[in-house]
């Protein structure tokens, strides 16, 4: 057997250092057990990473030389270091972008509508050429470099906004309707309707990524359907989305693209206060693979209205921005115990944070949206990074935790990763490996008692350090992944705080 042990605290000052394996005693003692229980198995385990919106791409393609994007991707998402494994990326803008708003079907003057799509694009150009446009000029050439790295990334894309022409604002900045049964082309069949185009839109964008080299495993209608923001946004009700999911974008990619998936809500998870069930049937929820999350607000229990309605739909945290200033409590408490711990025990099976890099002001956004931070920040300037905890979350899973593998059950002694003790999730995959994540959420070191059902009385002590993580992998062979982190590079961060009266980030 090939085992590796890292810790992590929460300050930082230990960052995914190795541990040497502890040894095995008969008993805890006055340690703290966590026994994990192969047996109990619960939600496969599809992956963990981050947004590339149009910033971060930006920043890759401008700040760094190609020797330096080339390292630093391959530490994130190389299966054989960071393991990043997921990616969210933007059906057309969305607020953290390096260039003016666009959508995939923008008209020209004296053209109001398009129901045969002629005017679709992603973009012009040679993928990172300097004369390239939207999608084509950043994000796609980054996505192309990432795929060479790890083929089998997973990708979740969201609309922020439909096309203009669509929407009952005839803009794309600021929260306007879909204008469902509305008619746009020259008659009245269904392939005439707002409706039915919409979703020819979304079988575009995939066909245009497939042809890139680029698969799309999965959408979602609309992110932030409730929200109604300054930037490029489109506002649906959660009957709505249920309606045209199942009447026109599942039936349009069962006839081109049968296998993408569609995942519903893609908001806080006060979108969830009312249970799925109430709007939608058991037969209505086929069309849906399962449910995604934002995490900024809301409690926890609504999870479960989401989670807990379909037995066949599986749960995906597709969106948490970074943490900024914060206290360690907090930004632990957050990453490695609401989201890291507490989320992935109530069946969360990918985790995508936002933004999977910003620069040292919080940038580049056009809706110039100040005081955030990316999983990494790049300095503008040089093409120097720093990893943030975000990055150390996101790898405890990408290195330790395999795709595939499914969840067991584990001692655990918080409910929600942020109130209690220690707290603990674990995975297995076939007999013999086994993936365990400790969080400390309390603010002085907890004593732990390690012990796998089925292996007597065999417990490894080991200290988890305040509001940090100790990781466990044992695999039966040599695929063990050893490599280290890094160290940071130096330059000086100039973020702001966030805006107080930011209503979408108010605490989980």
């Amino acid at each position: 057997m090939k085992e590796l042990w890292t810790i992590t605290s929460g300050d930082l000052s230990q960052r995914r250092q190795p541990m040497e394996a502890p040894g095995t005693v008969g008993t805890p003692g006055e340690a703290v057990p966590v026994q994990v229980d192969p047996t109990r198995q619960y939600q496969l385990w599809e992956g963990a990473g981050a947004a590339l919106t149009d910033s971060s791409a930006y920043l890759f393609m401008t700040s760094m030389n190609a020797e330096q994007r080339s390292k630093i991707l391959t530490e994130m998402f190389d299966p054989a270091q960071g393991g990043f494994s997921t990616l969210r990326i933007c059906i057309g803008s969305c607020d953290f972008s390096s260039q003016r708003y666009y959508s995939y079907d923008d008209l020209p003057e004296g053209v109001a509508t398009d129901a045969a799509l002629n005017h679709f694009s992603i973009g012009e150009g040679e993928p990172g050429a300097p004369d390239a446009t939207k999608d084509m000029k950043y994000v796609v050439p980054v996505l192309q470099e990432i795929m060479a790295i790890n083929p089998g990334i997973r990708i979740l894309a969201s609309p922020w906004t439909a096309p203009a022409w669509m929407k009952s604002s005839n803009r794309l900045e600021g929260a306007g309707r879909l204008r469902l049964g509305e008619y746009c082309g020259n008659g009245y069949r269904n392939r005439d309707k707002v409706d039915f185009v919409y979703a020819q839109y979304f079988v575009r964008f995939i066909e245009a990524y497939r042809d890139l080299g680029i698969p799309i495993a999965a959408v979602t209608i609309q992110n932030e359907p409730s929200n109604n923001p300054g930037w490029p946004m489109t506002t649906w009700t959660p009957e709505e989305l249920t309606r045209w999911g199942v009447d026109y974008l599942r039936p349009a990619l069962d006839r081109s693209f049968p296998d993408v998936e569609i995942f519903f809500g893609d908001d806080g998870l006060r979108f969830f206060s009312r249970a799925v069930n109430e709007y939608m049937t058991p037969t209505e929820s086929l069309s849906f693979a399962g449910v995604a999350f934002h995490t900024y607000s809301g409690l926890p229990q609504w999870v479960f209205n989401g989670t807990r309605q379909f037995p066949q739909w599986r749960g995906v945290m597709s969106e948490r921005r970074c943490m900024l200033d914060e206290t360690v409590e907090e930004a632990s408490h957050v990453m490695f115990g609401e989201i890291g711990t507490g989320l992935v025990r109530q069946g969360v099976g990918m985790i995508d944070l936002w933004n999977l890099a910003l620069d040292e002001r919080g940038l580049p956004s056009w809706a110039k949206t100040l005081g955030r931070r990316g999983v990494i920040t790049i300095d503008s300037g040089t093409g120097k990074v720093k990893r943030n905890l975000e990055y150390y979350m996101l790898r405890n899973y990408g290195q330790d935790v395999p795709v595939g593998a499914r969840r067991a059950a584990s001692t655990s002694y918080t409910v929600d990763g942020r109130r209690g003790g220690l707290g603990s999730v674990a995975f297995v995959r076939g007999s013999d490996e086994i993936s365990v994540i400790l969080y400390n959420p309390t603010g002085a070191p907890i004593q732990a008692a390690l012990g796998i059902n089925g292996e007597g009385a065999k417990w490894r002590l080991v200290e988890v350090p305040a509001y940090g993580t100790v990781s466990y992998h044992r695999v039966p062979d040599d695929r063990i992944n050893t490599s280290t982190v890094p160290e940071d590079e130096d330059f000086k961060i100039y973020m702001t705080p966030h805006p107080a009266d930011d209503k979408d980030e108010a605490d989980l």
